[in-house]
């Protein structure tokens, strides 16, 4: 049974889907304006890694996650360029991918964009002014927020603590067009020479929040399992996503809500306004990209991430142990006195490998704790390390254990378990065999000279009483 925490309800819930076995789950995308920092990477990962143990347990999960196309920082952006804003957000959309492809983050089942969603944007516009929750004034369209009794259920704000503008991200120089100081916008006329498309009331683009209503709706339905995004986005945007979505509608928008902590920098929440961030794209021009995954979905989703590089120093180091491991059990698998027969102690080693299994879905299913799960894949790891050491290993025992250890990295996003570090290709692999016939035929020098060569490359031979083996060391031999 999975639990979730439901921010809408402050309380850990037992996650019930609309269709049993089936999981509708939205996430706040980014405003494609420049490249992402690792404080945005954060909700990518986050969520990924969530949707992959929802198909680890068994669901059949659409996942959808949108990106602003359109937007006040798009076409600033735009005209410090010289680009079309659409030009300028495809290739940002495109960064996009390339850079969270890095961190094995799956690319949505879709990637709805604001521009492609216009027509629908309008329509649900034209619904809200017909309920009587919105009005238009000087070409702008505004949200009635008082006329939503309950406003505030998500946050905890209550409309009487708002202030003026305080639900509003775009630029509002035209204020005094409100009929209510908390009202915010649904459409806004744009300024001479902006992006802009035909509506009834103006020529203008949408208000941000009504946008993820409008996909979320029109890719999942009314009502969805899942909506997720950053602590940030709790409110107003999702505040108001929740307001004009149920106006509508008049039913809940989504069952579950979901917020990730952030990823701070001296105890600040990283973002690009207050400059203390990092690209994630400069990041992973000197760190493996699943090293910093590591480091990002081994956290609680709920608790910040304080960025160092001693913090991602320490997760390669981790990740580094977890590949060697896999790696050697992969070796002394093929190198196994007992490949395919079985052991006398095989059903005791699967049952106490049970135990490691039961906590991890335990853990995980507790509002997936990331952190006690990866905690299980230590334990399983130390315990895979044992096991292989033994004189006699059953080959279907180790290869059971292999498989599922390899299922549950999947669900972090570590997806290639032959590091760069430890990695024995072909002809390193042949080297070693011809040192072993050269052994045989007691051509010592030879022997001797093979090893030198090995070495020359990292490549450190062990023997052992169960065969060679290796490993790979740094310039510092470690």
């Amino acid at each position: 049974m999975v639990k979730v925490y439901n921010t809408l309800s402050r309380q850990l819930e037992e996650f019930v889907p609309i269709e049993p076995g089936k999981v509708r789950m939205y996430v706040c995308g980014p405003t494609v304006y420049n490249y992402i920092h690792i404080g945005n990477a954060r909700a990518a990962v986050a969520f990924d890694t969530i949707r992959k143990y929802l198909e680890f347990r068994g669901y059949a999960v659409r996942y959808v996650s949108n990106f602003t196309d359109v937007d006040d920082k798009i076409l600033r952006a735009a005209r410090e360029t010289g680009e079309e804003p659409r030009t300028l957000a495809e290739r940002f959309i495109q960064a996009y991918h390339d850079d969270t492809g890095a961190l094995n983050v799956a690319q949505a089942d879709v990637h709805p964009t604001v521009t492609d969603n216009i027509d629908e944007i309008i329509a649900f516009n034209e619904a809200l002014i017909e309920r009587g929750y919105a009005y238009e004034s000087g070409g702008d369209v505004y949200f009635k927020t008082r006329e939503f009794e309950s406003y505030g259920k998500l946050s905890g704000i209550s409309v009487d603590e708002l202030l003026a503008g305080a639900s509003e991200r775009l630029d509002e120089a035209d204020s005094q067009l409100k009929e209510d100081p908390l009202d915010f916008a649904l459409w806004k006329t744009a300024k001479d020479g902006e992006l802009s498309w035909d509506s009834p009331w103006s020529k203008g683009r949408p208000g941000w929040h009504i946008e993820c209503s409008v996909m979320a709706t029109r890719e999942l339905g009314d009502t969805i399992d899942i909506h997720a995004g950053g602590q940030d986005l709790q409110f107003p945007h999702h505040e108001n996503e929740i307001a004009q979505t149920e106006a509508k509608t008049g039913q809940s928008f989504a069952n579950y809500w979901l917020h990730n902590g952030f990823v701070t920098m001296d105890s600040e929440k990283m973002s690009k306004s207050l400059g203390n961030f990092k690209l994630l794209r400069d990041l992973l021009e000197h760190f493996d990209g699943q090293v910093l995954r590591f480091l990002l979905a081994t956290a609680h989703y709920r608790k910040p991430i304080n960025y160092s590089e001693a913090a991602i120093e320490e997760a390669q180091v981790n990740l580094q142990k977890i590949q060697t491991a896999y790696e050697n059990a992969e070796y002394r698998l093929r190198s196994a006195v007992d490949v395919s027969g079985q052991l006398p102690d095989d059903r005791q080693v699967l049952d106490e490998w049970q135990v490691f299994l039961d906590s991890f879905n335990a853990h995980m299913d507790m509002d997936f704790q990331a952190q006690n799960g990866i905690s299980d894949i230590y334990d399983m790891v130390r315990f895979l390390n044992r096991y292989m050491n033994q004189a006699m290993v059953s080959g279907a025992v180790l290869d059971q254990l292999l498989a599922d250890l390899k299922e549950r990295l999947y669900i972090f996003g570590i997806e290639d378990l032959t590091s760069e570090q430890t990695l024995l290709d072909e002809d390193i692999r042949n080297l070693i065999d011809e040192r072993e016939q050269a052994r045989e035929d007691k051509d010592y020098a030879r022997a001797d000279e093979i090893r030198d060569q090995l070495s020359e490359q990292g490549i450190i031979l062990e023997d052992t009483a169960q065969g060679v083996r290796f490993k790979r060391v740094n310039a510092d031999g470690e």
